[in-house]
C-alpha cells in the first residue's frame, strides 16, 4: 500500500519553498518592460551623443561635467568621494580615478574633512568652474536635441515627475 503524503511533511519542504518562491516572483507587465527598455535605450542614446559632442569640441568626457556640476552645487563645503558617486548621473565605477584626473587638471582641491580625519572633501576650483562652463553649451545642445526636440515642456515635466520615485528609491 502506498504511503500517504502529508502535505505539511518536511520531506517536500525544499520543493515547496522553491515552488512558492517561483510563484511569488514579481514579473513586470509588458508595458513596464517596454518602458524599461525605452528608458535604458534613451539613456544610451543621450550619453553617446553627449560624449561624441564633447569629444568633437575637444572637451573632457561627460563624467567630468557630471562631477564638476555636483561639486559646484555643493559649494565650498565640497563632497566626499562617496557623495559624488551617489549624485552622479552616470555610474562611475572608479570615481577616485576621475577625482585624480580632475585634481591633475587643477579643477578640484582636496581638503581634510573637519568631522572625519580619515575622509577628504573634494571642492571645485575656479578652473573647474571654468571647465564646466565651457562644457555646458555643448551638453545643453545635446539635452535639447535628445529630449527638447521631441517633447514639450509639459511632457518633460511629466516624465520627470514619473521618474522621481524611481530615482528616489536608489536601492543602495
Amino acid at each position: 500500500m502506498a504511503k500517504a503524503t502529508d502535505p505539511k511533511s518536511n520531506d517536500d519542504a525544499p520543493t515547496r519553498r522553491a515552488n512558492d518562491a517561483a510563484a511569488a516572483t514579481r514579473r513586470p507587465s509588458d508595458a513596464v518592460t517596454a518602458a524599461w527598455i525605452a528608458l535604458m535605450r534613451a539613456q544610451q542614446v543621450a550619453m553617446r551623443r553627449a560624449e561624441r559632442a564633447l569629444r568633437r569640441a575637444e572637451l573632457p568626457a561627460y563624467g567630468w561635467y557630471d562631477a564638476l556640476w555636483e561639486l559646484e552645487k555643493a559649494g565650498e563645503d565640497g563632497l566626499r568621494i562617496g557623495e559624488i558617486e551617489q549624485q552622479m548621473l552616470v555610474a562611475q565605477s572608479n570615481v577616485s580615478r576621475l577625482v585624480d584626473r580632475l585634481e591633475a587638471a587643477s579643477c578640484i582641491v582636496r581638503r581634510p574633512c573637519p568631522t572625519d580625519g580619515r575622509a577628504q572633501l573634494i571642492v571645485i576650483t575656479d578652473a573647474g568652474r571654468a571647465v564646466r562652463a565651457r562644457m555646458w553649451p555643448i551638453y545643453a545642445e545635446v539635452i535639447q536635441s535628445v529630449v527638447g526636440d521631441h517633447v514639450n515642456d509639459a511632457d518633460a515635466s511629466l516624465i520627470a515627475a514619473i521618474l522621481a520615485p524611481v530615482i528616489a528609491d536608489r536601492g543602495d
